[in-house]
């Protein structure tokens, strides 16, 4: 068989038209060499595909297994998925739209590092692929983008990113016979006749090494057992914030028409992460520091920040220090509709289509409809980022929280609340902690010391993972360095309740021990019996049992450290019985290596 993994999308990203048919499925529908295709979706993610897989035949006979990615966001949000099909890919396709310059510097800058540390070496042929006609058209203008989108990837900038890589570099000025089949479709075939003919020979050679003795055969060695697989459990970032709003935890903002009828309330940090504008009106960016003037006139004649005294009622879970800050709506139809934009923004700004229609039916004014919905895009505008909320993909928006919250990550801005820990202090905002982690929530807003300090102590965990552990909160991402990292972070997410979070540890622990060769495993230094006590002490049921099963399945190797013997009974009956190779083959291997000294048989094995 051979296996492709193609990342990247072909299409212009500000382009309309987004039904014409892939790179891959078009090579696949037109080869004369490709036959029986089938195609099926992975799990989706806020509605897309991480990835389609195509099966087909090619050569007459071979399988051939294609796994399309057209969105880079599987590196971000599912790094161990990303890794197990690069290193199990015999060829990789890399696209991109020559005319969408700012998803090109996105891969240069974030995702090729990934992608040649996935590789970690292996020498798997790459092909990058530079797919459309440059064109220079007129600049975008949507209102919140100010892009030159002029500038289109040149040659040259594709050929030193090939470079980098050590891939092939094609230009695909359209989708058409030529390009598809000759060109792109001689180059990947070229590659998959090199992958079948090298995986002949290394079947040959390993058909050699193993050819069996012809007088006696010795005993037949079975397959370890299979270890338990853990599957990824998915997200729920945006719904956490989204619930922030609902139940108005921590809120520190209150938004009022100028008669004071009525308070809408929300969050400084959330609002801040997603919007220049409030970053203006709150003081976290100074009027000097704002490129676009248009924002600074927008807040000024929309919004009115009333400073002095506090609301009559604090918002819950202020502490009395932070006084809370009301904000005067000046637009009365702009406030009525303020209920339905937060909705919008703690959601994850991604139903654009809802919000139009929630206050249409609210205002029941086209004109009144349109002037609200003008005022929000330029509320959202940020700057060399993103089109308008409408126009843009949903895999573009979906990461404006734990792009932009990770600028408020361990940084004083806007904090609410200091971690004392190990002498040192880490800032934090409760919004946040609140809204991602139950045991915090409770902290904050009950009955304990905590709800009405502003420096709390962080016992039993290290500053670096209290560090990473709060990451994951503020990003819904974190990457340890190495296995004891990912445990003590195991450790801190059990602490504070974050399932999503030891589940990922357990992943990598998983991942990263999977990947260890058999040398390195009888060298390491590493207890893999002290994980599996930690495992068990932190109510991690999946990785215990996967590293019992480890244990037995690496059986020769654990079985002469001294760390072997720490196990409990319970826990070597099961490695015992589980163990391989089986006490039954090794006494049948005995025998047959007593029969072959005896009839002085020369076996080409032994």
């Amino acid at each position: 068989s051979v296996n492709i993994v193609a990342f990247g999308n072909e299409r212009d990203g500000f382009s309309e038209d987004n039904q014409q048919p892939s790179l891959i499925w078009s090579y696949l529908g037109r080869s004369a060499l490709i036959s029986q295709i089938d195609s099926s979706l992975s799990a989706s993610h806020v509605g897309n595909p991480v990835f389609t897989e195509y099966q087909a035949c090619i050569f007459g006979n071979v399988r051939l297994v294609v796994h399309d990615c057209p969105v880079w966001d599987i590196f971000d949000s599912d790094w161990y998925t990303s890794c197990r099909l690069i290193r199990g890919a015999d060829i990789i396709v890399i696209k991109y739209s020559v005319n969408d310059k700012t998803s090109f510097q996105e891969l240069k800058d974030s995702y090729v590092p990934m992608v040649k540390k996935a590789l970690n070496h292996c020498s798997v042929p790459v092909i990058i692929s530079a797919v459309g006609a440059r064109k220079n058209g007129v600049p975008c203008t949507c209102p919140l983008c100010t892009s030159d989108r002029r500038s289109c990837v040149t040659t040259s900038e594709g050929v030193q990113l090939a470079k980098e890589l050590g891939a092939t570099y094609l230009e695909l000025h359209t989708l058409n016979d030529f390009y598809i089949q000759k060109y792109f479709g001689g180059v990947l075939e070229y590659f998959m006749i090199q992958s079948l003919n090298q995986k002949s020979s290394e079947k040959m050679n390993k058909k050699k090494k193993t050819q069996k003795c012809r007088r006696v055969q010795p005993p037949q060695l079975e397959q370890p057992e299979k270890m338990p697989i853990l599957k990824g459990k998915a997200s729920h970032y945006n719904a956490d914030l989204h619930n922030l709003l609902c139940c108005c935890q921590c809120a520190d903002v209150a938004f009022c028409p100028e008669d004071h009828s009525m308070m809408v309330e929300a969050h400084k940090i959330i609002l801040c992460s997603v919007s220049h504008l409030f970053m203006l009106l709150f003081g976290v960016k100074s009027p000097s520091n704002a490129h676009d003037t248009s924002v600074m006139q927008l807040a000024q004649s929309l919004f009115a920040v009333e400073a002095g005294e506090p609301f009559p009622s604090s918002p819950r879970g202020v502490p009395p220090c932070v006084p809370p800050v009301r904000v005067v709506v000046k637009d009365s139809v702009f406030c009525s509709c303020l209920p339905d934009i937060l909705h919008f923004i703690y959601s994850g700004a991604i139903q654009w289509e809802r919000l139009e229609e929630d206050i249409r039916k609210k205002l029941k004014d086209p004109d009144k409809t349109v002037h609200v919905l003008e005022k929000v895009k330029c509320i959202l505008k940020t700057p060399g980022k993103l089109n308008t909320v409408k126009d843009c993909k949903s895999h573009q928006i979906k990461r404006l929280y734990n792009t932009s919250l990770r600028l408020f990550f361990n940084t004083p801005v806007l904090a609410d609340v200091i971690f004392k820990i190990q002498g040192a202090t880490v800032p934090a905002h409760r919004a946040v902690l609140v809204a991602r982690c139950e045991v915090m929530a409770a902290m904050f807003n009950g009955n304990y010391l905590e709800a009405n300090s502003i420096q709390v102590p962080v016992y039993g965990v290290s500053k670096d993972t209290f560090l990473s552990f709060l990451e994951y909160l503020y990003t819904d991402s974190c990457c340890p360095a190495s296995i004891l990292q990912a445990m003590s972070l195991l450790i801190c997410a059990e602490m504070y309740q974050v399932m999503r979070l030891q589940h990922i540890c357990e992943l990598y622990i998983i991942t990263q021990l999977q990947s260890m060769p058999s040398r390195e495993l009888a060298s390491t230094s590493l207890s893999i019996v002290s994980l599996l006590k930690k495992a068990k002490f932190h109510n991690s049921d999946c990785l215990s049992t996967w590293l019992l099963h480890f244990i037995a399945t690496n059986y020769l190797i654990f079985s002469q450290k001294p760390e072997f013997q720490e196990l409990s009974v319970e826990e070597r009956n099961f490695v015992e019985m589980h163990r391989w190779p089986s006490n039954l083959y090794l006494k049948q291997l005995a025998d047959y290596r007593n029969y072959i000294h005896s009839q002085k048989c020369h076996c080409t094995v032994m």
